[in-house]
């Protein structure tokens, strides 16, 4: 009778993790499925859309006729290919400026004993505090006529400002960091032990940089330089800031220009699109590619520690070459910034007199500064909770399951990491401006969040991927072993230990995400104004001191956020 009982214990047994079996598999294909269907909105409709308006002219009238008619008339359109020929000029010009600037610098910070070192690093990552519209609107209150420059030295430097060179060397400054990083980083990671080596062997110094050190780091700077290409070409703020006045157009303002001025052109703006999302993701994919075959093996058995190079006598050359790298990177635009935010009129100049607070009065007080400001804050908290939400399922699926499907999710979150703002903007607009949709987020604060999301969704999702890869499966194991749900060791166990990176990657969601243009000036609604909209606005409507009120504050917020965001991460990685 005992055996009896025994064998149908275990028979029960076996049923029920059978049952708790099945029912994990069947949640973990829903989930799939729901996640599916929510990058599937979030990148993979207005990416498509913006395909089919291209080759369906008539589809926002819900018809299929002449297709392939509007990439025909926009690519023999007199001004597309000196458009496309504009973007790559700009493109190469940023990447190579970048590389004249970043290499040196990246050079000298990873092999010398440069004083402040850590100073100079907080300095040139800046350019990713100072939104580049923002930057460039500071160069034009410093360099422009009856600017800060002439009002201080009498002399003005607009016509090299507002020129092709002075719109690539305002970009090459917000751009130059990402090779200045990767190249400081290559070289501190292997060091100037092999040159040293090298020296031992024969070798002049020269030779040991040319031949040893230099090919050590060339991935990193091939990498950097395509990615400094690619942010050029995907700029929306400066290019549109200092162009007109240049007259010189790209394929990105041009973009805008078609959905902004009468007569709207969908087709030809989707043409030009796709064009741009083409260039941008041939640029990323060779990127990957360069990352992916070009490591080399440094460490051959106990490692050795690499003393830095001193300076000796070109410490003070160098320090004049970071100095001035830091001012016209941070120090001048960011100083123009806030100076106007606090003068009353820019023909008042910079004197005491001239000292007021009134524009950040008026952005506290309810009107349209405090509102667009309010906004922005919440637009960037639900983007921030959406993106990490998804963010955090889409990883634990890719790297903790065998969900058959979890490939194509992958690429789905790394997607937008490709596509320019304003590819995915126009998309939006194409995808949800439609007469079949009995509801649609068009036309409201919803299209704000659904594009900021789109954007920014890469971000949690490789933040909480790193963390997962980190994490064994054995605690997970001992959670199922003692009776507990899938669900609830996601939870309880695996939530917990991704927090701190996930957190941090959300609060740089939140810091982007409240300073984003180029989609909130083509999607914003009637009614509802964002920051980075009012700031433009402003500055266009004369009102520049508001404007630039507006700025500072959205600067001190992100410059904080993205201030605990490093010391949160940075305290993850001290922990044993």
């Amino acid at each position: 009778m005992a055996s009896v009982i025994a064998q149908r214990a275990a028979t029960l047994r076996a049923w029920r993790a059978g049952m708790v079996e099945s029912i994990g598999r069947s949640g973990r294909g829903a989930a799939l499925v729901a996640l599916f269907v929510a990058f599937g909105l979030l990148v993979a409709l207005p990416i498509a859309f913006v395909a089919l308006q291209a080759i369906f002219p008539a589809l926002n009238h819900g018809s299929f006729a002449q297709p392939f008619a509007a990439i025909r008339s926009t690519l023999t359109q007199a001004d597309t290919w000196p458009l496309l020929g504009n973007t790559l000029r700009f493109g190469v010009t940023v990447a190579l400026a970048s590389l004249a600037l970043g290499v040196p610098l990246g050079a000298l910070r990873g092999l010398t004993r440069l004083p402040a070192a850590r100073l100079w690093d907080l300095l040139f990552l800046a350019p990713f505090l100072i939104p580049p519209y923002l930057a460039a609107l500071g160069w034009m209150l410093l360099l422009q006529p009856h600017g800060y420059l002439q009002q201080l030295a009498g002399f003005d430097l607009g016509g090299y400002l507002f020129s092709f060179a002075g719109i690539a060397f305002t970009m090459t400054l917000s751009v130059f960091p990402v090779v200045y990083f990767a190249v400081s980083r290559a070289l501190m990671s292997t060091g100037g032990r092999l040159a040293q080596v090298a020296r031992v062997c024969g070798a002049t110094p020269w030779r040991a940089f040319v031949r040893v050190t230099l090919p050590l780091a060339a991935p990193a700077i091939a990498a950097s330089a395509l990615l400094a290409f690619t942010m050029a070409i995907e700029e929306f703020g400066i290019p549109s800031a200092l162009g007109p006045r240049a007259r010189f157009s790209l394929l990105v303002t041009s973009i805008e220009a078609r959905f902004s001025d009468w007569p709207i052109d969908l087709s030809g703006a989707s043409v030009l699109s796709a064009l741009l999302a083409f260039t941008a993701l041939a640029a990323f994919v060779a990127q990957r590619r360069l990352l992916a075959g070009r490591d080399f093996d440094t460490q051959t058995g106990k490692p050795v520690a690499s003393e830095p190079v001193s300076l000796g006598a070109w410490r003070a050359p160098v320090l004049l070459l970071f100095g001035a790298a830091a001012f016209c990177t941070t120090l001048a635009p960011l100083g123009a910034i806030v100076a106007t935010s606090f003068v009353r009129t820019l023909s008042g100049g910079l004197s005491v007199a001239n000292l007021t607070l009134a524009h950040f009065t008026a952005i506290a007080s309810a009107g349209e500064g405090g509102g667009a400001l309010l906004t922005s804050l919440g637009l960037a908290a639900g983007t921030a909770g959406l993106t990490g939400t998804l963010g955090f399922l889409a990883a634990w699926v890719v790297i903790k399951t065998r969900t058959p499907g979890r490939a194509a999710l992958d690429g789905l979150t790394l997607l937008p990491h490709a596509m320019p703002g304003i590819v995915i903007g126009v998309g939006l607009i194409l995808a949800w401006n439609l007469p079949v949709w009995p509801v649609t987020p068009y036309n409201t604060w919803v299209i704000l969040l659904l594009s900021y999301s789109c954007l920014l969704l890469p971000y949690p999702v490789r933040y909480a991927s790193a963390a997962l890869r980190q994490i064994g499966g054995s605690l997970e194991a001992a959670a199922r072993v003692h009776g507990a749900s899938e669900t609830r060791v996601l939870w309880r166990i695996v939530l917990p230990l991704v927090a701190p990176p996930l957190a941090a990657s959300m609060m740089i969601v939140f810091a982007v995400a409240s300073r984003e243009l180029v989609t909130s000036l083509l999607l914003s609604p009637s009614g509802v104004q964002t920051a980075s909209v009012f700031i433009w606005q402003q500055f266009e409507q004369g009102s520049i001191g508001d404007g630039m009120a507006m700025g500072t504050l959205m600067l001190v917020i992100s410059g904080g956020l993205l201030a605990l965001a490093s010391l949160w991460t940075r305290r993850l990685d001290t922990l044993p």
